[in-house]
């Protein structure tokens, strides 16, 4: 085999074998005594009153394409919607 055949294969080889053990020391292990993130609670992601603001606003959202509102105007509704 030719050398100008082997030493591009070589070195393709060489950059994905680096690739593969970077994504091995990527996480580190966790720390004995640390603070870890809170619990997921199971069901949902998001707390109850964040879920009542979402449709409130999806709400307003929709209220304001109804009103074929757009830009500046359409903030202030929304503002004014979120506020009642």
């Amino acid at each position: 085999m030719r050398l100008t055949r082997l030493l591009p294969a070589l070195a393709i080889g060489v950059l994905l074998s680096g690739a593969a053990f970077a994504l091995d020391a990527a996480a580190p292990p966790p720390v004995a005594g640390a603070p870890t993130a809170a619990p997921v609670k199971p069901g949902g992601t998001m707390p109850e009153s964040e879920i009542g603001k979402k449709a409130k606003s999806e709400d307003c959202y929709r209220q304001a394409d109804a009103q074929h509102l757009h830009g500046k105007p359409r903030k202030e509704f929304h503002r004014a919607c979120m506020r009642g």
